[in-house]
């Protein structure tokens, strides 16, 4: 391996490292012929760890070194990052004004932006979610042997910016343009959602305190989650786990009810009797009650009280094939097809799952979501949630 310091030309030494790896013996999950990426701190674990994945690379403890280093070096070399990787110890503020010069560049806001989340508590990640600019957070001190599946998921989610893209990728289209039946879909949205939260106002009260009195934290859980085309948004509901639920998911893979060892299957993720749950946690969602938040996100235009469930990016990122990617033509909905139909047995397979919503995708007009809409009600009493 090369440690190179760049020229000075206007930059103090030292402000930044140029890493360029000459023998690297473990290549073949490289795909692209070039791979370079650009961190933002100045944890030497974690540069050690991107200088292993990948063929080159920047580094710059600070954002506004890196902002010179992008403006003055890279964009005169019209070579740009593979990713960008910030420490959450950077700040908030620091992100913000990040953001604000990636923007700028039509090519600069189309890399993949992660940060590394290793030394954050729960409420700075919390905070961190809120921000719709970061693609994607990353412990790299638990999980840096996964970066680059998530680095190729982003990429490829960012490449599938529009629909026409993905519909030209799986050889299917609709009709383009807004027409009657997504104004009808869209009118009843907003009509229903906003009445929904203006009766249910009181009861919002009551569940935020009852969470907050069992398990001090966020009222709220917020998650990125996939939609229509592979949108990201960031995703609501009442939190029903214990502070840190998420870093348990390995722990617990053990005890998935769908079947992870196909090597050609979908990855979902659920737990029966989740011992992460918490008492209030395990009420709302057997009543549902957990789900009503999204009503926000059909208020924003993120989903739609009819479609497929928005996923997370770990499922999401499992269910970009032919094979599946069908099912994310559909809009992202608070219930759907699989849910009446299959909530609450646990012997569904995953790929019978995907199946009902590619099955949704296909069919999907106002009169179907209305008698979705008229079969919930039976469904929400059933004790599974997603």
């Amino acid at each position: 391996m090369e440690l190179v310091n760049l020229p000075k030309s206007g930059v103090t030494e030292k402000r930044y490292r140029h890493f360029s790896v000459n023998s690297f013996a473990d290549r073949q999950y490289l795909t692209d012929k070039k791979k370079e990426f650009f961190y933002i701190g100045s944890d030497s674990f974690v540069i050690d760890s991107l200088v292993k994945l990948f063929e080159s690379g920047y580094a710059a403890e600070k954002v506004e070194q890196a902002i010179s280093i992008l403006s003055k070096v890279v964009t005169k070399r019209s070579v740009y990052p593979d990713m960008i990787l910030v420490d959450s110890r950077i700040g908030h503020v620091s992100l913000q004004v990040f953001r604000q010069f990636l923007s700028s560049s039509p090519v600069l806001k189309n890399i993949p932006l992660l940060v590394d989340g290793s030394y954050a508590s729960e409420k700075e990640l919390d905070e961190i979610r809120k921000l719709a600019f970061v693609d994607e957070i990353i412990n790299m001190h638990e999980q840096s042997e996964k970066l680059l599946s998530k680095l190729f998921f982003i990429r490829k989610i960012k490449d599938i910016a529009n629909e026409s893209s993905l519909e030209n990728k799986i050889g299917w289209s609709r009709p383009t343009g807004f027409g009657i039946q997504e104004f009808l879909k869209r009118g009843f949205d907003i009509v229903c959602a906003s009445v929904i939260l203006a009766l249910l106002s009181p009861i919002f009260l009551l569940i935020a305190v009852a969470i907050w009195l069992e398990s001090k934290g966020p009222i709220f859980y917020i998650s990125k989650r996939a939609g229509k085309g592979y949108k990201i948004f960031n995703f609501y509901k009442f939190r029903t786990m214990e502070l840190g639920a998420d870093k348990m998911v390995d722990q617990l893979s053990h005890l998935n009810q769908y079947d992870t060892n196909k090597e050609a299957s979908p990855l979902f993720f659920k737990v029966s009797n989740d011992p992460r749950i918490t008492k209030v946690g395990a009420f709302l969602r057997n009543t549902s009650l957990d789900e009503l938040p999204q009503l926000f996100n059909v208020m924003a235009g993120h989903m739609s009280l009819v479609g497929n469930r928005p996923l997370p990016l770990y499922e999401a990122e499992t269910l970009t094939t032919d094979d599946w990617a069908e099912r994310f033509m559909a809009p992202a909905g608070i219930t759907g097809l699989w849910q009446i139909k299959k909530r609450g047995q646990d012997d569904m397979s995953a790929e019978e799952r995907i199946g009902l919503d590619i099955a949704y995708a296909n069919k999907n007009n106002f009169m179907y979501d209305l008698w979705i809409v008229a079969n919930t009600p039976t469904a929400l009493l059933q004790k599974s949630s997603v």
